[in-house]
């Protein structure tokens, strides 16, 4: 190919890949419009979309960037085959924010393009984890190695243009290890993503990270291995650059992907800044952010919150048993200001959403039943999103295990917090995925979700979106057996995206079953969005709808220590407040000294 002063010209392929992984059946769980927006692909995008512009393989090199997410697009391997072709072979796929449920995935998506002779790079949690915490070789990182993958630790910025030059002269190396030496990301190209792969997501949203990094301790996390224990943040300046960039195309909502946002030490500055945006530059922001259980003791920090858009609030609460929270070093939760926490972001407006892992030491299939109880009548949370404790791949809690020779499920395709993949002390395996799926029931029951939708109205909640979300998250399991996190709109199947090693259909089977359980489910959530509408209409119109009042929704008191369950029935919630109360007590006397 040549330019019009007939000089040759050469376009470098990048095609960026995020990986979704198999179902229980062996199918590629994808989407017509997918929920979670991936912040890896838009992170890699924005910094290869900088290489392309400072044009790192030389005057005339042109970069043409392609970015898939999976869980929404299907992979055309013949058709990006023939496109690499047309181009020399001259360029890259590269496998991004590779968690370890994708893994076994993105080794098939890579098995063609290597068998091909193409460039293959593949980078994530499960691979920096792995070379984190582990020997190296160790959870079939060899596989990798064998098929002749190159593998990147660590984080792109200032370290992509080296990986293209050398992807460009056919020399990559086997590992790109940065992962003591992680940059600052003040300043760096601002992940982006084009609005044509924005839109394959529901409510046209996307994502950032204004921070990495975490100064916790929780032996089940990978995050503090991987982006290490110090934070390093954007600037207020590079959040409104990729504001403005997102809402030049018609973009205007955002998941804040930071681990914890209320650490950040810049938030207040992001936070003005994006209350600017709003309230003088008319930007319609919807942000959803995750928090820790002490950001309400932040000054301003909530009201701030509401005036930037936050409209959801991802609580990373865990657990109600403080034995539990101790066990996983997560003790900068505490339960006694759980309910105080949450009554906050309720006074703003603002849905409650909470992780909450099965499986901790303490827990038996009856306290969890136990505690769902108490969680349901106690506390103001709209949304609560149950995981089972696994040993991720990165994680404290995995590297224990793998140096002991603990049991492991060997199948990293369940590592996707949903799956058992361990022994537990109290219960058996059967007994834990039992109990797993009971927890979405026993939460979402009819008379809870009409209870929700009576907190909703009463708090000044959007009920259009509490009906949303309730549907979402309570036909989820029984309907398509997989995460609500890993849901979306109308579930897209192809009988040749199986999983090697299992039969492949005949499609004259396989198209009418599609058809009919398709048809079936969707009429389900019909009727269930339908129902609960309904509902939510009807409650709203009743006298005294907002002056409605429960347990969960009245204000903290004094005597919360000895009249709620939360402090007198949980493991552990006496000593916690004991613990609590003596604190107090020693400040007190030390102040009168």
């Amino acid at each position: 190919m040549t330019d019009p002063s007939g000089v040759e010209s050469r376009r470098f392929q990048l095609v960026l890949i995020k990986p979704s992984h198999y179902d229980d059946d062996g199918y590629v769980i994808r989407w017509w419009r997918s929920m979670i927006p991936s912040n890896s692909l838009a992170a890699v995008y924005g910094i290869a979309g900088d290489c392309a512009a400072r044009e790192v393989l030389g005057p005339g090199v042109a970069i043409d960037i392609t970015a898939i997410d999976e869980s929404n697009t299907r992979i055309d391997i013949p058709k990006l085959l023939r496109r690499f072709e047309q181009n020399g072979n001259f360029g890259l796929i590269a496998l991004v924010g590779v968690q370890s449920n994708q893994y076994p995935r993105a080794l098939d998506i890579a098995r063609p393009f290597r068998l091909a002779g193409l460039p293959v790079m593949m980078g994530g949690f499960h691979v920096s984890g792995c070379l984190a915490m582990l020997d190296g070789k160790a959870v079939d990182l060899d596989q990798c190695r064998d098929m002749g993958v190159s593998m990147f630790a660590g984080e792109a910025e200032g370290r992509l243009d080296m990986v293209l030059r050398d992807a460009a002269a056919g020399k990559l190396e086997p590992v790109y290890n940065f992962l003591n030496d992680l940059p600052n990301i003040g300043g760096t190209p601002v992940p982006f993503l084009p609005k044509q792969y924005v839109e394959h997501t529901l409510g046209l949203s996307t994502s950032f990270d204004a921070g990495r990094g975490c100064p916790y301790q929780c032996s089940f996390c990978t995050i503090i291995n991987v982006q290490g224990r110090k934070s390093r943040f954007r600037s207020a300046d590079d959040v409104e650059k990729l504001v403005r960039m997102n809402w030049a195309q018609g973009i205007h909502k955002f998941f804040i992907t930071d681990d914890n946002f209320a650490r950040n030490r810049d938030w207040e500055a992001i936070f003005d800044r994006l209350i600017e945006l709003r309230e003088k530059d008319g930007i319609p922001l919807g942000l959803m952010i995750q928090v820790d259980t002490l950001c309400h003791k932040i000054e301003n920090f909530v009201e701030k919150a509401k005036r930037a858009g936050v409209t959801r609030v991802f609580i990373g609460l865990e657990n109600v048993n403080p034995d539990n929270l101790a066990a996983a070093k997560k003790r900068q939760n505490k339960i006694t200001e759980y309910r105080r926490m949450l009554l906050a972001w309720k006074a703003q407006g603002i849905i409650t959403i909470a992780g909450y892992i099965l499986g901790f030491p303490a827990d038996t299939p009856e306290t969890i039943r136990r505690d769902i109880a108490i969680i349901q009548n106690e506390l103001p949370l709209d949304i609560v999103e149950f995981f089972c404790l696994t040993p991720l791949p990165g994680s404290e809690d995995h590297q224990v295990l793998w140096k002991a020779g603990g049991e492991m499920d060997p199948d990293l395709n369940i590592y996707d917090v949903e799956h058992v993949c361990m022994q537990h002390p109290n219960m058996s395996k059967q007994e834990w995925e039992d109990v797993y799926r009971e927890a979405w029931s026993l939460y979402y029951t009819p008379e809870h979700m009409r209870t929700l939708l009576r907190r909703a109205i009463a708090t000044g909640v959007p009920l259009h979106s509490v009906v949303k979300l309730l549907v979402t998250f309570a036909t989820a399991v029984p309907l398509e057996n997989i995460h609500p996190l890993q849901t979306g709109l109308f579930r897209l199947m192809h009988p040749s995206e199986r999983r090697p090693g299992l039969p492949r259909e005949n499609p004259i089977v396989f198209w009418p079953r599609f058809a009919w359980q398709t048809l079936n489910k969707n009429a389900q959530i019909i009727g269930k969005i339908v129902h609960l509408a309904l509902v939510a209409r009807k409650l709203s119109r009743r006298d005294g709808a907002m002056e409605y009042m429960d347990q969960a929704l009245t204000p903290v008191t004094d005597d919360d220590d000895q009249s709620l369950d939360l402090m007198t029935k949980t493991t552990g919630g006496t000593s916690a407040v004991a613990h609590l109360k003596n604190v107090a007590r020693l400040t007190a006397v030390s102040k009168a000294g």
